[in-house]
């Protein structure tokens, strides 16, 4: 039984997941979605050289929808394959962590 506990426990550890969005014109860009309540702070990224911007998000094994929202303006992730219709007539990008 230890070993299955143990298995378990690592399989709940929280992982890494990096988001990413090129947008070179923004000014700030916040990732926002289930895992932190769809606050409109979300979680800051930060912008490279090309205008790439990006954040590294640690969380609980688990489905996730987000969107981004870059300068005040809720946006998609047009790189996101896979998407579930929201409320308010878009989309929501989904990822696994």
């Amino acid at each position: 039984m230890a070993k299955h506990r143990g298995a378990v426990a690592a399989a709940a550890r929280p992982r890494r997941h990096t988001v990413r969005l090129e947008a070179p014109a923004a000014k700030s860009v916040v990732v926002t979605g289930s895992f932190c309540g769809w606050s409109p702070g979300g979680h800051p990224l930060g912008r490279d050289a090309r205008g790439v911007w990006q954040a590294v998000l640690t969380l609980p094994p688990g489905r996730y929808e987000y969107r981004f929202v870059v300068d005040g303006q809720w946006r998609d992730d047009p790189a996101c394959a896979d998407r579930v219709a929201n409320p308010f007539g878009s989309e929501n990008g989904v990822f696994v962590v």
